[in-house]
């Protein structure tokens, strides 16, 4: 894989089975049960197989299965490198087997732990690995706080990626396919007018501080046989309905099966998320699953409006589309 696509549509494959494991989310909780198509962990040996890592931070291990070829991919990496890895053990992920890595934008708490463990596992890993991030990613985001101070949100450095020598970097500027029926979505057009980015978000341009657009922010979009559109989102700074929508336009497909990520309405006012649920219940999912920076007063909404829909997801669950 690894073709940029600079046109604005894609043919996606239709996958016959995908399997998304969220590595790692804020809340962990062992005494979730099943539900609906999430599988939490099971203990195997000892009562610590349930004790997964739970931290501010997002990492996914993504699976497709096209015309019987079954291929992987890592999305997000969180932020604690061994509280990561120890979750992946839990999973079975086999680092050897696994095809791309990818990055959704440049903040912190989905990048930080990488380059560890890249370094803990260097000797797991295929060789020439990519490695696929958006625009203006090494650029990094910054976050201004009311006494004007400026703190950068990046916590990776290429030059130190390139001396570990253990991935390729590929900057994505439209959709992108890094594994057979999954895409990258490339940048995320704002269409609705209320999915509008903080203030407190900044970049640098030159020596001054102009508003952040995020525009190298990324999620990741595949095709299930005859259910439809599966939408996995990290933060969706640019607006989850307009992340959804994206899909939709791109690929031409319009049934959804799935939404599950981030959806940043932490401390969104009542009517945006008002406005949010209305609209994703126009969208119609199967499933929707927030998580991460979605909030609580948001993630409890969804559950209250959509019930039949939501799915509650703690660190370490699994979910299989086939």
């Amino acid at each position: 894989m690894g073709v940029v696509m600079n046109n604005e549509s894609v043919r996606i494959p239709e996958a016959e089975r995908i399997v998304i494991s969220v590595i790692t989310d804020n809340l962990a909780d062992v005494t979730r049960p099943d539900c609906k198509i999430a599988r939490r962990l099971r203990r195997t040996e000892s009562p610590l197989d349930l004790a997964a890592h739970g931290e501010h931070g997002l990492a996914y291990h993504v699976e497709t299965v096209v015309e019987g070829e079954s291929r992987c991919c890592l999305f997000d990496f969180g932020s604690d490198a061994r509280g990561v890895l120890k979750n992946m053990k839990l999973l079975n992920v086999d680092l050897g087997k696994v095809d791309a890595l990818a990055i959704s934008h440049d903040h912190w708490d989905h990048q930080a732990a990488l380059l560890d463990i890249l370094k803990m596992k260097r000797g797991e890993w295929r060789s020439g690995l990519p490695l696929y991030v958006g625009e203006c990613f090494f650029e990094g985001t910054y976050l201004k706080g009311d006494d004007g101070s400026v703190t950068s949100l990046l916590a990776l450095n290429r030059r130190e990626l390139d001396d570990l020598g253990v991935v390729r970097i590929v900057e994505t500027k439209g959709p992108t396919a890094i594994i057979p029926g999954a895409f990258l979505s490339g940048r995320v057009e704002q269409r609705a007018e209320y999915e509008a980015i903080p203030s407190s978000f900044v970049a640098r341009r030159g020596n001054e501080y102009v508003p952040e657009a995020f525009p190298g922010e990324q999620a990741l979009f595949m095709n299930a046989r005859g259910k439809g559109l599966v939408v996995v989102s990290a933060c969706a700074h640019r607006g989850i309905i307009n992340t959804v929508r994206q899909a939709q336009r791109i690929t031409g497909i319009e049934r959804v099966h799935m939404v599950i990520g981030g959806f940043h309405l932490t401390g969104a006012s009542p009517e945006i998320i008002q406005r949010t649920i209305a609209d994703m219940k126009a969208i119609d999912p199967v499933y929707v699953v927030p998580t991460h920076c979605t909030g609580f007063e948001a993630i409890a909404a969804f559950a209250r409006e959509m019930p039949d829909q939501f799915i509650l997801n703690t660190a370490g669950t699994t979910y299989v589309v086939a």
